[in-house]
């Protein structure tokens, strides 16, 4: 799936028609809304509707019940339906958002209130809320609250997928979606025109690490056209900001965006807020940053219990290394094989942006540095049968190399071959780091069978085993076997949905690959411990591109310091003791659940383990961390209730009636669905197709399309002769006819000529 996908043109265009028939509403005499980016020149940039801030939109397929709820406008009677909807933003009303930064991880709490002021009283719309997250967001939870006739409100849940025939009973078409991969979409089924719509959600995402800062970036922009209509109407917007790295280091920070007041300042935590009254919501994200000081590499330990309801009873721990914001440590030398996939679906955008970055890669190597090329289709294609030093000359002709073969996309997807001829390349690695970066875009039916045959590789090679990074390109791959892949070779994984980002990302893990500092880290497990689990199972090599923080899991009694060792770029050993303290001011739970969930789905996978599948089914339910093997939906709830705990969909079924069909009472369940990436595409790579070019269509979609008529109607071309009428004409239909019939009996032959160039626009 790209960036710029066919859901999110749709998703475009519904709002841009939505916007048109929001013409249709009368404010009051004096009243006004703000001006809207709404003119014909946006046709060519259609994504600025996307959203850039959690948003709310009417659904509209009767264009008729466009009206203010409060003040009707008695315009004439539209006729015909759209389909499908459009999309009309809601006015926004309040908006706050409070981050928490632990780690490397955000969580973020969105909350705001929006009026459902298109509508008009008693007729009833489904609304969609829209949500833009940061680097990897993770959907975690959401509330809403309609105040209206009856009032009611909706809390979401994670159910497991144990019966395929409740699923079927649930799913619902277009209730939850992924707009691009960092808008999640959701609907929340007939809400009264005039009813305020309060909603808050919960996401987790990323914070990248980029010269020796954790960077935030949370979206925060909105458009004028959410600004309510009126002159008194307050606006007030409100940021709280959370840090807490868990080091025992102090903290620096900075922010660029908005006027952030310190309130409270420690050593590892930090907090901070912004409020104020505005005339104008808030145009620009959240953007945040904070630097770990320390000259040097350094580490710690964490400890916490588990939670009382907590299914694993053991106790669990944190360890992190960084690398230090000085680089006075010397890296290794570099050995690196790119495997780059160049079957047909890699052709076009994708496959020209993954060749500069790969140019930009070899630039940053050593003249004492060597490398490889080898494309793959169905066959393997070698750059040079060894390795080449990375000199300049050795650079150009691999960039003439590359301009000739990986350029000429064709054939299907055999990723085992050249693996094991990058392994070859690789087997007598001695005082430097080899590295193998595979970038695909497909799945293949042999994953498993090349995991096992890297271990293997792996057990018999030389002095330095090679090192796996892994590059995934759209939703057709397998994410969890380049995952498997990564940490079998005690590497890094990275993936983009959108080919816009291919050079950026990859030439971020690139960096993360070859600038390692410490190599071959190990642990001394401490005696006293009777058990211990860690996550992943080998510890990465440190890179000044990331810090290496893992979690784990252990039954006994830990020491006051853990020592770690590993290898430095001059071969020699590196020995650290690192502090063990209890963490009593962070959510172990909150932190590290996302990658023991990654990790075990991953083993999961490979082992074809239902025990495993269950294991990370449970933790999804106790954490609220979207998983494989769950899915989201919501719940009505009574706002007097409690809110019931996680269960199982038959659970839910028994305690629940669905409605009718033909019942015009409110749903009682909303399936938001299963929020994983899956595994692969087989059938989609084995066609070759593109990434993003064979997405479903939204439910709510590209064009307003009216019910056509049977009858001929030329009523209108008796009242109006303008050349866009006729034009307009053309293309509709008898329906059509009659609505701009209605319109140009009403207005004067000027204002028709208007309200045919909004139509043209609209339709």
């Amino acid at each position: 799936m790209t960036e710029k996908s066919v859901i999110a043109d749709e998703f475009s265009s519904s709002v841009s028609c939505g916007l048109m028939l929001s013409k249709r509403i009368y404010y009051g005499k004096g009243a006004s809304p703000t001006p809207a980016l709404m003119s014909r020149s946006l046709s060519s940039t259609e994504s600025c509707y996307l959203p850039t801030a959690v948003m709310a939109y009417a659904v509209v397929s009767e264009p008729s019940v466009v009206d203010n709820p409060d003040v009707p406008s008695y315009q004439p009677y539209v006729h015909g339906r759209c389909e499908p909807p459009a999309l009309i933003p809601l006015h926004m009303h309040e908006v706050s958002m409070e981050v928490d930064c632990w780690m490397d991880t955000a969580f973020v709490t969105a909350s705001g209130a929006w009026r459902v002021h298109c509508i008009m009283a008693g007729r009833r719309c489904d609304c969609r809320v829209a949500v833009p997250m940061g680097e990897q967001g993770s959907i975690l939870g959401v509330e809403v609250d309609i105040s209206e006739t009856e009032k009611s409100s909706y809390n979401s849940k994670w159910v497991t997928l144990a019966d395929s025939k409740d699923m079927e009973k649930v799913a619902k078409s277009g209730d939850g979606f992924f707009l691009t991969p960092h808008i999640y979409t959701f609907r929340i089924p007939q809400v009264e025109g005039g009813s305020y719509v309060s909603i808050k959600v919960r996401w987790s995402q990323k914070l990248p690490y980029k010269d020796s800062q954790f960077c935030l970036t949370v979206p925060f922009s909105f458009p004028t056209y959410v600004i309510p209509v009126g002159k008194k109407i307050p606006k007030r917007e409100k940021i709280q900001l959370n840090v807490n790295s868990g080091s025992g280091t102090e903290l620096m920070i900075q922010c660029g965006s908005h006027p952030l007041k310190e309130l409270s300042r420690e050593i590892r935590k930090l907090s901070f807020v912004y409020e104020a009254e505005v005339p104008a919501w808030s145009t620009s994200d959240l953007d945040f940053a904070y630097t770990v000081t320390s000259s040097d590499l350094f580490g710690g330990v964490l400890l916490q219990s588990p939670a009382l309801r907590d299914f694993d009873e053991r106790e669990m721990f944190c360890l992190y290394l960084f690398p230090g914001n000085k680089q006075i440590r010397r890296v290794f030398r570099r050995e690196v094989v790119f495997v780059v996939d160049i079957s047909q679906s890699m052709q076009g955008l994708p496959i020209e942006n993954v060749k500069n970055a790969l140019l930009a890669s070899l630039s940053k190597l050593n003249p004492q540095d060597s490398f490889n090329i080898i494309a793959f289709n169905s066959e393997s294609h070698l750059f040079s049968p060894k390795m080449v030093l990375a000199t300049h000359g050795s650079i150009l002709k691999a960039t003439q190399w590359l301009s000739s073969n990986i350029l000429t996309t064709d054939g299907g997807t055999n990723i085992m071959q050249p693996f094991k001829q990058a392994m070859k390349l690789l087997s007598d690695t001695s005082e430097s780091i080899p590295l193998v970066f595979l970038i695909t875009d497909g799945s293949v039916e042999d994953e498993r069978e090349i995991c096992n045959v890297v271990k293997g590789c792996l057990t018999s090679g030389g002095s330095v085993s090679p090192r796996i990074f892994t590059f995934g390109i759209g939703l057709y791959c397998n994410h969890y076997f380049l995952q498997m892949l990564a940490q079998i070779g005690r590497g890094h994984y990275d993936c983009t949905y959108n080919a816009d980002n291919i050079e950026l990302r990859m030439e971020r893990l690139f960096t993360t690959a070859s600038s390692v500092v410490l190599a071959d880290i190990t642990m001394n497990i401490p005696e006293n411990l009777d058990s211990l689990e860690l996550f992943p199972s080998r510890i990465p090599d440190l890179s000044l591109g990331s810090p290496s923080i893992m979690s784990g899991r252990y039954k006994g009694d830990f020491p006051d310091t853990l020592k770690v060792k590993g290898r430095l770029a001059d071969m020699s050993t590196f020995i650290m003791d690192l502090k063990v303290q209890n963490a009593k001011d962070m959510s172990f739970d909150r932190i590290l659940t996302r990658r023991q969930i990654d990790i075990l789905t991953c083993h999961a996978w490979l082992s074809e383990s239902k025990e495993l599948e269950d294991k990370v089914a449970k933790i999804s339910l106790q954490t609220s961390f979207p998983s494989e093997y769950t899915s989201l939906i919501l719940l009505q709830t009574e706002s007097e209730k409690k809110v019931p705990e996680p269960m199982l969909l038959q659970e839910i079924f028994n305690k629940i009636s669905l409605p009718k069909k033909g019942d015009s009472k409110t749903q009682k369940l909303v399936s938001l669905g299963c929020l994983g990436v899956g595994f692969g595409n087989l059938t989609a790579t084995a066609k070759n197709i593109p990434p993003g070019a064979n997405e479903p269509k939204s439910p709510e979609g590209t064009e307003i399309l009216v019910n056509a008529a049977t009858n001929c109607c030329s009523l209108v071309l008796d009242r109006c002769c303008c050349m866009c009428c006729i034009q307009t004409l053309s293309y509709m239909n008898n329906q059509c006819y009659i609505v701009l019939s209605q319109l140009c009996t009403a207005l004067a032959c000027c204002e028709c000529i208007n309200c045919c160039y909004e139509l043209c626009e609209c339709f």
